[in-house]
């Protein structure tokens, strides 16, 4: 079949550009975190729900995106999507109270869910056959240099708003700076919901629709009249053939010989979140300020974390098919848990003095006079330390100016903190992380494949929900070693599982792993 690659290319650019909205969205809060918390007065559950809130909403829309798609058009969501983007982006960089920053975000959480799925579904009903996974996967590289770019413009907000410039000033960019953040967002989105006007319908939904003049209308953009004529008739075959396929139930994914591949999605999907990766994610900054390093490096480190993260996902989409699944699984679980104890040691290996002379000098007009109580004496852990402060300041300063008390009184090698993440996030994108959802693809039989990866993606989306909510809780709690600790002991066991236990997909048909792995069950 001859193609207008560029035009179909162009399509996809434009589509896949909810993608990076996505990875935008979700992980701009990393930056915001530190700046909110104080100003709303919060306790470390309410920063959690700050931050998780997001992907409550992003999973009931992941539920009711495909069957509303079905009515009205993968366009014509994805429109709605640019818009609650650009509604959410607005309303939360004017949100007056913690609520109200809730329910803005809340709102983006649709956007991001609506996305997600269609996104790549309308590339795939629209891309030839032999371009297909290029431009599928796309989207998922879409979504990783959504997740840099957020992490890149935190920083760049955050060295703004120490300039002198009058424009800056007049903007107040230095007093409002997460919410410049948090703003900075209406501009794709708007530019996402105009680029979308130049992209067609969906040829699979028109004819669903029995608009097959339509169809081939669009078809004849990228093909010859009698390639499209052939491609309207081959689709229009196959939804009929659906249409007289058997409704499928979600109890046919508990049934006996079922129990295998469903234990291997379930478990796979369970690991890929609780290992901790979103909390890097959206608390890189916060963590990497734990550290000692100040809030400048810390959120010039968050950037490292989106460049690796982006670099090691390029390579897994260029190895997954040489290497194999269960291999590049194996060898990336394997640094997750390694890095993860490594963060545990360093933080462990951590003790907090605070030179008495140091109090003054530490903010400017700021009273901390109540740390003179605890000055010279020696915290061999974070949480006997951030209990003494607690006891010091009032909780407002103390969340305000954490992050210059830890620097003046940490001993540590930060640099064990920098290279556990950076090793773990780039462990996590070479394997886990892309490689789920090809498995999922893979693992399931055809006639319920839909269903199996709807369930076992609630369950992947309602352990981040879990992770990202308690994470400063966790901290507050556990400290920093206990809750890397928990994360490596969970990688372990999943690693575990992984070589005992998960088949190889690689190189087989989707009929033969059927066979095979159903049949064992």
């Amino acid at each position: 079949m001859k193609t207008k690659n560029p035009v179909i290319m162009m399509i996809a650019m434009i589509v896949a550009l909810g993608g990076l909205l996505m990875g935008f969205d979700a992980s701009v809060i990393s930056g915001v975190i530190k700046f909110i918390e104080p100003e709303f007065g919060l306790t470390k559950l309410q920063l959690g729900w700050s931050v998780a809130s997001l992907t409550v909403t992003a999973t009931l829309a992941m539920l009711v995106a495909g069957p509303l798609s079905d009515k009205i058009g993968r366009r014509t969501v994805l429109r709605y999507a640019a818009i609650l983007y650009a509604v959410s982006a607005f309303a939360s960089a004017f949100a007056p109270t913690y609520t109200f920053l809730v329910i803005a975000r809340m709102i983006g959480g649709f956007g991001v869910g609506a996305s997600l799925i269609l996104a790549p579904m309308y590339i795939a009903e629209m891309a030839p056959p032999e371009i297909r996974g290029r431009l599928v996967s796309f989207n998922q590289l879409n979504i990783v240099i959504g997740i840099s770019l957020a992490f890149f413009t935190n920083y760049l907000i955050l060295q703004l708003g120490k300039s002198d410039a009058s424009w800056v000033a007049s903007l107040k960019i230095n007093e409002n700076n997460w919410r410049w953040m948090l703003g900075l967002e209406t501009v794709p989105a708007i530019l996402y919901f105009s680029g979308l006007f130049f992209v067609p319908n969906s040829p699979r939904w028109l004819i669903l629709k029995g608009r097959y003049d339509e169809a081939k209308k669009v078809l004849s953009k990228f093909s010859g009249p009698e390639e499209s004529e052939k491609t309207v008739q081959e689709i229009q075959d196959h939804i009929e053939q659906d249409k007289n396929k058997a409704k499928v139930s979600i109890g046919e994914l508990f049934k006996p010989a079922m129990r295998f591949v469903l234990v291997i999605g379930v478990v796979v999907a369970v690991l890929q979140q609780i290992t901790g990766i979103n909390s890097v994610f959206f608390y890189a900054p916060m963590i990497f300020e734990q550290s000692g390093i100040g809030t400048d490096a810390s959120f010039i480190q968050a950037i490292l974390v989106g460049i690796t993260n982006l670099l090691f996902t390029i390579l897994a989409l260029a190895l997954i098919d040489r290497l194999g699944r269960k291999p590049l699984l194996s060898i990336g679980v394997a640094g997750m848990t390694i890095c993860l104890f490594l963060l545990s040691y360093g933080f462990n290996s951590a003790s907090y003095t605070l030179p008495a002379d140091s109090i003054s000098g530490l903010v400017d007009n700021v009273d901390l006079s109540g740390l003179e109580a605890i000055a010279g004496k020696t915290y061999e852990s974070d949480i006997a330390f951030n209990e003494a402060l607690s006891s010091s300041l009032e909780v407002d300063v103390l969340a305000a100016h954490k992050s210059e008390i830890i620097k003046a009184a940490i001993q540590m090698n930060p640099k064990l903190i920098l290279v556990g993440i950076l090793g773990f996030v780039a462990s996590f994108a070479i394997s886990i992380g892309p490689v789920m959802w090809v498995l999922f693809s893979e693992l399931f039989p055809n006639r319920i494949r839909g269903i199996a990866i709807s369930f076992v993606g609630v369950i992947n989306s309602a352990i981040s929900f879990v992770v990202q909510w308690v994470f400063p809780w966790q901290l507050e709690v556990l400290g920093n070693a206990g809750t890397f600790f928990i994360y490596g002991v969970f990688a372990l066991i999943g690693l575990i599982f992984i070589i005992r236990v998960i088949p190889e997909t690689k190189g087989k048909s989707l009929e033969e792993l059927e066979e095979e792995l159903v049949k064992t069950a």
